[in-house]
């Protein structure tokens, strides 16, 4: 045996190379070898990445926040509004979904029967019950609020980081009410999700340092008809739209610090981690106090 030759190319095992990638090392004739920034790459790795040695996304426009600018800059939430809709439509035609799924502390659907509600685990109301709505003016009105302030935030901080910040900030909304509602008293709707992407664009407005009157207008007009609703018919739950709104500012102030690119995704994931722990915390001791 040749100990001597040349390693084949990976492609084309016949032919005898002395290059190698410089992402994989895998050997490459010059048929398959591809000038990159350094070196050569093979066919595989240009497909897999950007041709600089780098992930695909490496060169790709950014946001704001460092997320990466999407063709479709509002996709998430169209997707959201999309399953608020059909979660809207399930809960008319299956019967006692919302009170599966709704956010109840600790309840008896009648006498002797089985205790429910997230003191006895069921932890996923804290987050089924953001996507639920139970009237028609209810899931519009969010709606049509979710399209206004999310939609420009989406594109500001990119899906993920976007979608980070609705889902804290419902679970923010969630624990507000869990820890300061009556355990019976049944709570729906993303209007505390939304209250905390209205908290991260009070934090962007700054951040690009808009002019500030309008944001803090429309914020301190949605704190009013929280407290005061329209008609003084309608119960609105404040501890869910506060609750949302500090969570949402506290996870916009992690995500639009200014960073150093090498430490942003820490700060921005290490804030989300420590939300998540805080609220996680204030459940467990409500959990505690109501078992």
């Amino acid at each position: 045996m040749d100990t001597d030759r040349l390693p084949g190319c990976y492609r084309h095992p016949e032919r005898d190379t002395g290059i190698t990638c410089t992402r994989c090392e895998r050997p490459i004739c010059p048929e398959c070898m591809i000038s990159a920034s350094v070196g050569f790459q093979c066919p595989e790795c240009v497909r897999g990445g950007s041709g600089t040695g780098h992930r695909p996304t490496a060169n790709a426009a950014r946001t704001i926040a460092g997320g990466v600018v999407a063709e479709d800059p509002q996709l998430v939430t169209k997707i959201l509004i999309g399953i608020n809709v059909a979660v809207f439509f399930a809960g008319l035609l299956v019967p006692g979904l919302v009170v599966q799924l709704g956010l109840l502390g600790r309840y008896v659907e009648y006498f002797g029967g089985p205790v429910q509600g997230v003191s006895t685990g069921e932890y996923h109301r804290l987050l089924t019950s953001v996507f639920l709505h139970v009237e028609w003016w209810h899931i519009i009105s969010n709606m049509i609020a979710l399209w206004v302030i999310g939609g420009p935030l989406e594109a500001a901080l990119g899906r993920t980081r976007y979608l980070a910040v609705y889902l804290l900030s419902g679970l923010g909304a969630s624990t507000l009410v869990y820890l300061l509602t009556a355990p019976n008293a049944p709570t729906v709707g993303a209007s505390g999700a939304i209250f905390g992407l209205l908290g991260a664009t009070v934090v962007l407005a700054r951040r690009l340092r808009y002019e500030m009157r309008p944001v803090i207008i429309m914020v301190v007009l949605m704190l009013v008809l929280t407290f005061v609703p329209f008609g003084g018919a309608v119960r609105v739950s404040w501890q869910a739209h506060v609750g949302g709104l500090i969570t949402g500012a506290l996870v916009g102030l992690g995500m639009l610090t200014p960073t150093a690119a090498k430490h942003r995704a820490l700060v921005q994931w290490g804030t989300c981690a420590v939300v998540f722990l805080l609220a996680a915390a204030l459940i467990m001791l409500r959990t505690a106090e109501l078992t």
